[in-house]
């Protein structure tokens, strides 16, 4: 996908030659960081580091390894800081690729933790009884998708939880400035991708940090669920709408590579979700009575699902859940409300093809 113009060159030249792009001021007193994600396609997650007058903020931290931990603290230390400087970190969604890592820093350097209610909340400590319900929410789920055996049953990515009686420090709502002098960071809501996924804008810097709400190259990952928004496609759709009105400015992602042209970018993502609508749409026409698991077999991925781990055909399935459930809500789709559910043109729908 080509955006109006891509700042970040040598991010992008990295991205190409699949290795870690260097440590890079992006601003004066800005850098981002990148943190690797091992055995994810992704390869790396961004962490961005905001000078402060006693040390540094950081928005969003890397998966909970050691590997993820070692790289953060070498790219603070490559921007002159200490670990230790860190007083704040701002974490745009609860995914363990940006989250993982914010009980080992809070822990090691008293840093404030800050993001969204709503994922702050799912983030709270389980219990094994907890967890026993949870799995089972997602095996009766995904069962009723018709997806088959070993996707019911893979391993499931675990989030990473706060300990104990603890949550984040600030909860942020939307319009909500960060409390970092120097700088005039204000938090988007921007649900879909999680419940309580944030950007962030810096209106005097020119400059959108968009967490994976928006990024250069791929769409991301909009699921139904347990834990999920009851219409996420619907509210992510609604969050790339709302992001139209943002300055047009730089924008830094969560992952690959930093480029220009927020309003184009956004209408790209909405124009490609209408297109996978459309898709779907004629995938039920030609398939009638198919569940979300057979159409997710006949719709096109970027790669065969027959060659996609059991994790990556479980958000497949959930991603083409999604896309129904906003077909059903403009009525050109129905389900039988079966388990698992089968899915046909409404009446409605069928009437206007003829």
């Amino acid at each position: 996908m080509i955006v109006t113009e891509d700042v970040g060159v040598v991010q992008r030249e990295a991205w190409a030659a699949k290795v870690l792009p260097p440590v890079e001021e992006v601003r004066p007193g800005l850098w981002s960081i990148p943190v690797p994600m091992p055995r994810n396609p992704l390869r790396y997650v961004l962490s961005y580091a905001l000078a402060l007058d006693d040390g540094l903020a950081l928005i969003d931290l890397g998966m909970d390894t050691e590997e993820s931990w070692d790289a953060l603290v070498r790219g603070v230390a490559a921007t002159g800081h200490h670990i230790t400087e860190v007083r704040y970190a701002a974490i745009t969604h609860l995914h363990p690729d940006h989250f993982g890592l914010a009980p080992r820093l809070r822990e090691t350097t008293g840093a404030t933790i800050a993001m969204h209610a709503a994922d702050a909340t799912a983030l709270g400590h389980f219990t094994p009884v907890d967890t026993a319900a949870e799995k089972e929410a997602w095996r009766v789920d995904l069962t009723g998708l018709g997806a088959p055996p070993e996707v019911v049953e893979a391993e499931r990515l675990q989030l990473v939880r706060f300990p104990p009686g603890e949550s984040a420090d600030i909860v942020l709502a939307h319009g909500d400035r960060l409390d970092l002098p120097g700088w005039n960071v204000e938090a988007v809501w921007t649900p879909g991708h999680t419940p309580g996924h944030l950007a962030f804008v810096d209106r005097d810097r020119d400059l959108l940090f968009s967490g994976d709400h928006m990024l250069p190259r791929i769409s991301p990952n909009i699921s139904s669920g347990p834990g999920e928004l009851p219409d996420p496609l619907h509210r992510y759709l609604l969050s790339l709408h709302a992001t139209t009105a943002l300055p047009d400015c730089e924008v830094l992602p969560a992952h690959e590579y930093r480029f220009r042209g927020v309003v184009e970018r956004a209408r790209q993502l909405m124009e490609h979700h209408e297109d996978r609508l459309t898709e779907i749409r004629d995938a039920v026409a030609a398939r009638p009575e198919s569940t979300a698991w057979e159409l997710t077999r006949n719709v096109t991925w970027s790669r065969p699902v027959d060659a996609m781990t059991p994790r990556l055909k479980r958000l497949a399935v959930r991603e083409t859940q999604a896309h129904l459930i906003v077909l059903s809500d403009r009525g050109d789709v129905r389900s039988d409300d079966g388990t698992p559910a089968r899915w046909t043109l409404s009446s409605t729908a069928t009437k206007k093809e003829h």
